[in-house]
């Protein structure tokens, strides 16, 4: 017979059992995680391909994460390239974007979103649960993000499939300050989850980290390393630990790094470790807030403002008219695709492009489709108008003419070689702008024949003039590249007149933000430090004006700089909107709305400015 102690240890073995059950036990396992794999070269798609046969050869790993960074420029190419490498992977692989796929997005992400279903991961496995999400930057340069929606969504997938079971978030970005710009929403969110650990990539190296306590591994790149080896990472799941490992291509894993399964190691009831500070705000107190929405979807466009009313389209497609007053909702439309472009209002119609490869036209009364234009590929170039005309490039390669009241097409031209996002320039019968192919082109604003282009004297796609948005004082067209330089183009032949990379004798650090005053005497430019610079508009030479030291840090998010009645407005990566005097270059006043980059401001009234931010967030600043 069984003794009562024997009794009693199988009903307490047995109930440990079932209790292990209830809270998520899990299997012990392996995968292999692949990131910044980089696609440009011959080189970078041999080293994905020896880590793919590596991987199939080995029998003990379940699974592979890929985790952003999949291509150098996030081009279609290159990912339907990649794509098609991935499917000879014998096991099941899941997919997430990094800041080369968002950034230099010539779809918006719908061909990234096409080949791998999503830019989101969720699922089980034996017992574990993996989610995962974009931390952009989307479209132009800024901090990484972590979409409003994204957070949301990751909750409802931890709830309703991963409920009981240990959890692992993946990311491309380290959730950290400098890193991303609303890490401490992130980790307040994802930390009452518990997860046991995060992954990612982004900084091509092993590296250790908590993330506000939360502890993280970040992987070495699949491109070689310092010993000219290429490789991966790989995880092996256990009871008590998930053990992490380097694994080159030839050689035996090194484990490096490991989490406990048993331990909590910080408090999923605490909070982040730091928080924005805010206290500009107290310094600069004559501005306030007239009213502020919190619409709780990305934006990346600025609003376009006609009267007495603002129209603004977020990262899911809807478009929504606020009254300026106070900021009511006065309807809301959804399209098919994202809202990238600045919208315009032309003959009564709010007219846009859309990821989801159409040009709309909507009643800018009601919101109802007026008529739309079919195209090739995501459309989000800003829309510009002279003469009832919209003008709007694409990622199709095209510039197109369209008339606004009856959205038919008056002329397209083929010949552009990158894609565009920027606000064409109407000038002088021209329609000027630069794409992502080291053009800058004009075109005649009739006929859409082309009159001259300039190129930038740097091969990479990464140096063009394709942010910034074309000013112009008549004489020459002005424009700032990622190279850190300015440059006058003459207006009528296109020659490059002057290039400057200086300021006071030393590196003025300019990058793709720029503005020009009403009357077309100044240029201003932010720099990528802390200052907002003023030239002379003059073809001849580049004429320093004023210097403005803000005090706004690093910066290198693209804005541009409007001037009202004359002031001149910029904003930051990190939620700042800062007022110059035009003329002076005194500093008037600086506002932070939030930590997330806020698009280019426009100014509605004497000191008052409408702002988005792709938090979310919708402002209207006014002085007291």
């Amino acid at each position: 017979m069984i003794s009562e102690q024997i009794k009693k240890s199988v009903i307490a073995g047995l109930s440990l059992l079932m209790g292990m059950a209830s809270a998520g036990a899990w299997e012990n396992f392996r995968f292999a995680q692949i990131t910044d794999i980089h696609i440009s070269s011959d080189a970078t798609k041999m080293y994905l391909q020896q880590s793919i046969d590596q991987i199939n050869a080995d029998n003990s790993l379940d699974f592979i994460l890929i985790t952003g960074d999949l291509t150098d420029n996030g081009d279609n190419v290159s990912l339907e390239w990649i794509s098609r490498e991935f499917k000879k992977f014998n096991k099941p692989y899941y997919v997430l974007s990094g800041n080369h796929e968002t950034t230099w997005t010539e779809s918006g992400m719908e061909t990234f979103n096409r080949l791998f279903d999503s830019d989101r991961i969720s699922f089980e496995h034996k017992g574990l649960f993996f989610v995962g999400f974009n931390t952009g930057p989307f479209v132009r340069m800024a901090y990484g993000h972590v979409a409003p929606q994204d957070l949301s969504w990751m909750g409802q997938e931890i709830r309703s499939k991963g409920k009981g079971k240990k959890v692992i978030v993946v990311t491309h970005y380290p959730l950290k300050e400098g890193d991303v710009d609303n890490w401490y929403q992130a980790t307040d969110s994802i930390r009452q989850y518990s997860p046991v650990c995060m992954i990612g990539g982004h900084y091509h190296q092993n590296l250790y980290h908590r993330y506000d306590g939360i502890p993280a591994v970040l992987t070495r790149s699949n491109l070689k390393d310092g010993t000219g080896k290429a490789g991966y990472s790989e995880f092996e799941v256990r009871q008590d630990s998930i053990l992490v490992y380097e694994h080159k291509i030839g050689e035996s894993p090194r484990k490096w790094a490991g989490f406990s399964m048993t331990k909590q190691e910080y408090d999923p009831q605490g909070h982040a470790d730091k928080y924005p500070d805010y206290s500009i705000n107290e310094k600069y107190s004559q501005v306030k807030e007239a009213w502020r929405k919190d619409s709780g979807i990305s934006i990346y466009s600025s609003p376009a403002v006609e009267g007495k009313y603002a129209y603004i389209g977020n990262n899911e497609g809807v478009v929504t008219c606020y009254r300026l007053t106070d900021g009511k909702e006065m309807w809301t439309s959804r399209l098919n695709g994202k809202i990238v472009g600045n919208p315009a209002v032309i003959k009564n119609k709010v007219i846009m492009g859309s990821t989801d490869h159409n040009i709309y036209a909507l009643d800018k009364r009601t919101g109802a489709l007026c008529w739309k234009v079919e195209t090739a590929e995501a459309q989000m170039g800003s829309v510009a108008s002279a003469k009832g005309i919209a003008y709007i490039g694409g990622s199709d390669h095209k510039m197109r003419a369209i008339n606004a009241e009856t959205g038919k097409v008056v002329w397209t031209y083929e010949g552009v070689e990158g894609y565009v996002v920027t606000l064409p320039l109407i000038t002088d019968g021209k329609v000027i702008f630069g794409a992502w192919d080291n053009t800058v082109y004009a075109l005649s604003q009739k006929t859409g024949e082309p009159v001259w282009k300039w190129t930038h004297r740097k091969g990479s796609m990464h140096f063009s003039a394709a942010g910034v948005w074309p000013v112009s004082d008549g004489k020459a067209v002005y424009v700032v590249d990622p190279e850190r330089a300015m440059t006058a183009i003459d207006l009528k032949t296109g020659k490059e007149l002057w290039r400057t990379k200086d300021w006071q004798g030393r590196a003025s650090r300019v990058r793709e933000s720029l503005g020009m005053s009403k009357d077309k005497k100044r240029l201003y430019a932010k720099t990528m430090q802390d200052s907002i610079l003023c030239y002379a508009a003059n073809p001849e030479k580049p004429v320093e004006l004023w210097g403005c030291n803000a005090g706004f840090g690093y910066e290198h998010a693209t804005t541009m700089l409007p001037e009202r009645d004359g002031i001149v407005y910029s904003s930051t990566k990190d939620g700042l909107v800062i007022a110059v005097e035009g003329k002076t270059g005194k500093l008037l006043w600086e506002h932070k709305v939030g930590n997330s980059f806020i698009n280019t401001v426009v100014p509605v009234g004497k000191g008052a400015v409408l702002m988005t931010e792709t938090s979310g967030e919708i402002a209207l600043l006014k002085l007291k």
